[in-house]
């Protein structure tokens, strides 16, 4: 039943509201393979890319994701169920102001070219083809978004994996009143994680948004939901990694007695 507040309930929460004017874009190039060689040759060194480039980052959306889901009928009479057997994740959108010495431009031309240079021919020479390189020579797994606020006191980080530069956007340029000159950029990734995810984190037990001291509790908690089963005997979370668990769901059968393998495929 609601209750009636005062406004000083309510206040420490309003007026501790998020801005959207904090942030900080962060790249890193793949270890593997001579991206950097191939920038740097090109006059955007690594100093340039992990430091100054994400200052540029005039804006940027905090990506989303969805669940793929499938219908399952049979388990209840009358009733349709859905299970979710994918992640989806929604390709990321930055603006970046262009320097007045067109590292920015050069940055993000020179990737995308990198990718699609792996015929090794001179790109002026008649008869040029395309040809990608391999995915882990041009793939950002260090690629990061920081949001934080004016007193620096918390921090929410995205980190993403598998990134690299999809679409361009042209760039208009006329003799009208000057303005700064900006370019946009779609970048597609496997997927993101939530929160931080270095070495010092995972040693300290703060990885992934988890609160210090909360790890042991977590893991207990995940590792009972795992065994817990739902109606006729049928897990109720699945553990992909567990080969075990994966062999009772397909044992269980969904939709009128198919196996749940044709909804989500062979047990690796």
């Amino acid at each position: 039943m609601p209750t009636p507040k005062s406004i000083s309930n309510f206040k420490p929460l309003i007026t501790n509201l998020a801005q959207t004017s904090h942030y900080q874009v962060i790249f890193g190039l793949p270890s593997s393979g001579t991206l950097s060689s191939y920038l740097s040759a090109r006059g955007v060194n690594t100093t340039f890319v992990t430091e100054s480039s994400g200052l540029l980052c005039s804006s940027a959306s905090i990506p989303g994701s969805s669940l793929g889901t499938a219908d399952i009928n049979g388990n209840f009479m009358g009733v349709q169920e859905k299970m979710a057997h994918t992640r989806i994740f929604t390709q990321m959108q930055l603006e970046f102001y262009v320097d007045s010495d067109y590292r920015m431009m050069k940055f993000l031309e020179h990737w995308m070219e990198y990718i699609a240079s792996g015929s090794g021919q001179n790109a002026a020479s008649t008869g040029y083809y395309y040809r990608m390189q391999y995915p882990d020579d041009y793939k950002s797994n260090s690629t990061k978004i920081i949001k934080f606020d004016r007193d620096y006191a918390k921090e929410f980080e995205y980190n993403f994996i598998g990134l690299f530069p999809i679409n361009m956007s042209s760039v208009p340029i006329s003799y009208d009143s000057s303005e700064i000159m900006k370019v946009s950029v779609s970048f597609n990734y496997e997927r993101y994680i939530p929160g931080k995810i270095s070495s010092y984190s995972s040693v300290s037990g703060t990885s992934n948004n988890v609160q210090s001291g909360s790890q042991s509790s977590s893991a207990t908690t995940t590792s009972q939901s795992s065994n817990s089963t739902g109606p006729l005997g049928a897990p109720t979370a699945i553990g992909l990694n567990s080969q075990q668990t994966l062999n009772e769901f397909y044992q269980y059968g969904l939709n009128g007695g198919k196996s749940a393998k044709d909804f989500i495929g062979p047990v690796p």
